[in-house]
């Protein structure tokens, strides 16, 4: 498979974009709605290694490596991302009102950086259709799943009780149809919202939400781009609402030190930074979470995941949990499961008898 898609690649790369998310996404359609299409696409790849599990939230994971969020917007091919190998699936983010991409074009490959730019801003169908695709895939899906949650462009940011209202909107849409919810407020593609980062923004809104739903396992996820006190401030509201585990990081606004020409990059403009210039920052974000929430809270690793050799930095450096997007892209569709039975050797070879243990889960 992979050797496949190193042919096809080149192909596909001559598509826009968006076009060719748009045909994968087709393509993946008979493996959703089919369970022996399914079963057929599990066997094309070698079984997950049982050590490659880990316990986490609560929950039983078949690897740490699950895709992120801005993947599968509205919740259309859940279950044949999991046969891909993901070892879980992290859907949308949606809002209360549906609302289109930002105006194309809205995404664009950085292939001398195995990179992304996106300014799609979460086109969604809204969180009451997308809750509605959901009903009765919690428990039936082989991995966990969750549903990422966010801001509708139209509610103003400067107007905290429409937000907190707006986010309310869709939690209550969405909480009973997924094994966890998570709070993107770190998108740089909607206008203003990286400011519910602020601490008293995240408390009202955090705050909310958990009282809202005290049962439900709730995740913040946050920015790449915060200093060091504004990183200090958002985790201290995680402690103190009480919030269930971390996702670092989103998107990054920053260029610098690209391989792509900078005219190329300045013509793209603005937009979220995704991929391998990401990763050492986001491990810098997760060492930093970790340390200062301990292990109370779990904490999932994103950006620039592409082996196995990432996914190993991003645990070392206190992660539960990793997710890949742009790496999926530029890698193909049998890297979940390549990563996830190097990973398992790679602890085989550490000295550790799981991927459980290497993590720090193991009971």
């Amino acid at each position: 498979m992979a050797g496949l898609y190193s042919l096809l690649r080149p192909l596909l790369f001559q598509l826009p974009p968006a076009l060719a998310h748009d045909l994968g996404l087709a393509a993946l359609g008979p493996f959703e709605h089919l369970a022996w299409a399914r079963a057929a696409l599990r066997s094309t790849f070698p079984s997950l290694p049982t050590s490659g599990a880990v316990r986490v939230l609560g929950l039983d994971f078949p690897s740490v490596v699950g895709l992120a969020g801005g993947f599968d917007k509205n919740a259309r091919r859940p279950r044949a991302l999991a046969a891909l190998g993901f070892g879980h699936v992290e859907l949308g983010t949606v809002t209360a009102l549906a609302q289109a991409a930002n105006p194309a074009p809205n995404l664009f490959r950085l292939p001398a950086d195995e990179a992304l730019v996106n300014r799609l801003g979460f086109p969604n169908e809204g969180a009451a259709r997308v809750a509605e695709r959901l009903k009765g895939l919690r428990g039936a899906m082989p991995v966990p799943f969750g549903i990422s949650i966010g801001k509708s462009r139209a509610v103003k940011v400067d107007d905290l009780g429409a937000v907190v209202a707006d986010y309310e909107a869709s939690f209550d849409a969405v909480r009973d149809h997924a094994d966890f919810v998570v709070v993107n407020v770190s998108s740089p593609n909607t206008a203003g919202l990286r400011t519910m980062q602020a601490r008293e923004h995240a408390q009202t809104l955090l705050g909310s939400l958990r009282r809202r739903g005290p049962g439900v396992r709730l995740l913040v996820k946050i920015a790449p781009d915060l200093d060091d006190a504004q990183i200090e401030d958002v985790l201290s509201v995680v402690d103190e609402v009480k919030i269930d585990g971390v996702i670092a990081t989103n998107t990054t606004v920053q260029r610098a030190g690209l391989a792509t020409p900078p005219a190329r990059v300045e013509a793209i403009g603005a937009g979220g930074l995704s991929g391998a210039p990401l990763r050492a920052r986001s491990l810098e974000v997760v060492r930093r979470v970790r340390a200062r929430l301990g292990r109370r809270v779990a904490v999932v690793g994103v950006g620039g995941i592409a082996r196995a050799s990432h996914a190993l930095d991003m645990i070392r450096a206190g992660a539960d949990l990793v997710q890949m997007y742009t790496g999926f892209i530029y890698e193909g569709p049998s890297a979940p499961a390549r990563i996830a039975r190097d990973l398992a050797e790679s602890a085989r070879s550490l000295g550790c008898a799981s991927v459980a243990e290497l993590v720090g889960t193991a009971s």
